[in-house]
């Protein structure tokens, strides 16, 4: 079986990538999202029914953002975006008031946003400012009153030139290797201990992570990688994890999806103390489940801490091979995590055109265990060929559950397995089909990679 590698035959270099996303509209806003990743100014209008909306805003990283807040309601209601270290919030309006919120430009990650009257964010007036790195420079002004497009500061020529520089870089790729600093996924080899049990271990510390050409975060990593190192085991193996927490802050390691003692679980103070700075603590217990992908992950401060990398993947292989499981022995294999937190959105912490593609050769089957570990559902969407869904949360689907599909809803914690028959030659892009969290004005970026097909 191979893994994904950067070595590949000559016959890959040179591809162009050419099938991408539609190009994401930036006409005016749904009454639910705002679809305004390439503007600085939203209208956002406040109901006594306790609704902000849009309830869920796109907007770039580190541009300064206006928000023109109408309280439509007849009761007093204010708007607030809560960053990390400071609210920003207009004074209370009355019924009918309109007001102007300037916010700093904020970096990539989910922010929330509220009214601040006593009560109103707890019976649900609240929403989700989501700041991503994105290649969209366009300005616009959004009239609260109108539904006008926004109005492009480039030339045509300028977002051809632009997305083509994306893709170029991507492409390049292929022959060069990976155009940032730092790769995920790496196989942690276990210790064998005390008669064969098998220990990994894992150090949660914070790291600076480039998550695209020259874009560098605030991150948090399992030995120093985001995602964390790739484990492998096998069912009846004993294994032990020993994990030191060199964060500022508490830590607790949780095996999503695995079943195990509830002391191992990883709740801080339901099933163990959080692991505080500078400490240690081993977890224990024998693989018991069936073939497939389950996570490791932070359950401590998580909204943070997982949206900044702290997830990895806990693959549990056949230990006869894949055929028996899935019907097909893989040529490739290769995890894929969904993030969109504090590092923008991302595949395996990175964003197009740093995402590595994945290369076969024509006739392979390709088995992906993808995850994801973000906030957000992100709808998958392979081109050029279609894909099985073999797997689900660690269960292997039997031969008359298993569906063909090009496109694959994931939500938050969702776990699949997937076997593509790579029959078509070319580069087929492979993408999250919410657009505006993969194209804008100068192209793709966020959660955009390839399936290479030699």
């Amino acid at each position: 079986m191979r893994h994904i590698g950067w070595s590949i035959a000559a016959a890959a270099i040179g591809l162009v990538l050419v099938g991408t996303a539609c190009t994401a509209s930036s006409g005016s806003a749904s009454a639910g999202t705002a679809d305004v990743a390439s503007v600085s100014t939203y209208a956002v209008t406040l109901s006594d029914e306790l609704k902000i909306s849009p309830e869920m805003i796109d907007a770039p990283a580190n541009t300064p953002l206006t928000f023109t807040v109408t309280n439509e309601g007849k009761g007093q209601h204010s708007f607030a975006v809560l960053a990390s270290e400071q609210t920003y919030e207009t004074a209370m309006l009355d019924g009918g008031a309109t007001a102007t919120l300037e916010v700093p430009g904020l970096p990539a990650g989910n922010y929330t946003t509220e009214c601040t009257v006593t009560g109103h964010a707890d019976a649900g007036m609240k929403g989700m400012l989501m700041v991503a790195e994105s290649a969209g420079t366009v300005e616009a002004a959004v009239d609260p009153g109108a539904s006008a497009a926004p109005m492009a500061s480039m030339t045509a020529q300028q977002m051809a030139d632009a997305h083509q520089a994306g893709v170029d870089a991507f492409v390049k790729q292929l022959t060069d290797g990976p155009n940032t600093d730092g790769q995920g996924l790496q196989p942690l080899k276990p210790k064998i201990v005390d008669g064969g049990v098998k220990q990994f271990d894992l150090t949660v510390s914070r790291v600076k992570w480039e998550t695209s050409p020259g874009t560098v975060v605030d991150a948090m990593a399992f030995n120093g990688q985001v995602p964390g190192p790739l484990i492998t085991v096998h069912p009846g193996d004993r294994v032990r994890f020993f994990v030191q927490n060199q964060l500022d802050q508490p830590f607790a390691l949780h095996f999503h999806g695995l079943t195990l003692p509830n002391a191992m679980d990883g709740v801080p103070f339901v099933t163990q103390d959080p692991i505080m700075p500078g400490h240690s603590w081993t977890y224990h217990f024998t693989i018991k489940d069936p073939p497939g992908m389950y996570v490791y992950h932070s359950h401590f401060n998580s909204a943070e801490q997982v949206g900044s990398g702290l997830y990895g993947p806990l693959i549990v292989a056949p230990k006869r091979g894949w055929q028996g499981v899935y019907g097909a022995n893989p040529d490739v294999e290769t995890s894929l995590f969904l993030g969109d937190g504090q590092l923008g959105y991302n595949l395996n912490g990175k964003g197009f055109p740093a995402t590595q593609p994945i290369i076969a050769t024509r006739g392979d089957w390709v088995l992906i265990h993808m995850a994801n570990d973000g906030e957000l559902l992100h709808p998958m969407h392979l081109h050029g060929m279609h894909f099985e869904v073999v797997g689900e949360d660690g269960f292997p689907l039997s031969a008359s559950n298993r569906y063909m599909a090009d496109t694959l809803v994931i939500a938050p914690g969702s776990r699949f397995d997937i076997l593509v028959h790579a029959t078509n030659p070319g580069v087929w892009a492979f993408h999250c089909h919410i657009l505006n969290h993969v194209e804008g004005p100068e192209g793709m970026f966020g959660m955009v990679t390839a399936l290479v097909v030699q």
